[in-house]
């Protein structure tokens, strides 16, 4: 059941006027052999400090989004599940809130206004939190599954220019959150001097994920300008990587409170 107090917007906020960085830990339902064990493997978090956790793929061939999305409510009663959904067939009223995306690196229609005018509706009767969200592709010209399933490509970080006017685009049609994304799985992540151009120039809170599979990534990436983290693919080779990247954002947040 989806508690009001969970303001998902108000959180990005707060990270990006305090400087403070946040983490999300996305998970894949479509990775997910036995929910029972898997989240047993991730009880801990509960006492985490995890900030959001993100649901959803580009491919969901298994039925049990909702499914999955409940389970990680009662097991994780105190942090917001967010649906980041790779269609407009990803949704449930488990959720506490939604990404709502539109792909401004490609020029599919479908990904930029053709999904989301079919999800509308049915966003508005679930009572989603809704969090309209600009969503670039960046990275080193690496193909990622969200790339073949949206027919686009994505942008490259040796032009920071361009990511720049295309995020800069975003925020005059009047989105609040900005997220990008090298793609699930890649080598290169978004580049630092792209997340710092982005940063500056949208000034509102910047959500990067996409290639953070090293602690040294992440802290270039924070260093840069990003304000929640989004890991994915690192968490499913290696568990102990989400909470080696927590204890770091914990005494980089705790020195902001010594300042």
């Amino acid at each position: 059941m989806k508690n009001q107090a969970k303001r998902v917007s108000k959180l990005l906020d707060d990270f990006h006027q305090t400087g403070k960085k946040g983490v999300a830990w996305l998970i894949d339902p479509d990775k997910i052999e036995d929910e029972d064990q898997f989240l047993a493997e991730f009880s801990w978090i509960k006492s985490s400090s995890l900030d959001l956790i993100l649901v959803g793929g580009s491919h969901i061939s298994r039925d049990n989004f909702s499914q999955v999305i409940s389970k990680l409510q009662a097991l994780f009663e105190d942090i917001s599940v967010v649906i980041f959904p790779g269609s407009q067939m990803q949704l449930s009223a488990e959720a506490d809130a939604i990404l709502f995306l539109s792909l401004l690196s490609g020029r599919n229609p479908e990904y930029l206004i053709g999904q989301q005018v079919t999800a509308a509706p049915l966003v508005y009767k679930l009572g989603l939190e809704v969090l309209p969200t600009a969503y670039v592709l960046v990275n080193d010209g690496e193909m990622a599954s969200v790339h073949h399933v949206s027919q686009t490509f994505a942008l490259p970080n040796s032009k920071p220019e361009l990511v720049e006017a295309t995020a800069l685009a975003g925020k005059f049609l009047g989105m609040k959150f900005f997220f990008l994304d090298a793609g699930s799985g890649v080598k290169s992540p978004v580049s630092p001097q792209v997340i710092q151009r982005v940063k500056k120039t949208v000034d509102l809170p910047l959500i990067v994920g996409g290639g953070l599979d090293t602690l040294d990534k992440c802290k270039v990436a924070f260093k840069g300008g990003a304000d929640l983290l989004v890991i994915g693919n690192a968490i499913e080779k290696d568990p102990n990587f989400l909470a080696e990247v927590l204890a770091y954002k914990e005494v980089k947040n705790l020195s902001l409170n010594v300042n």
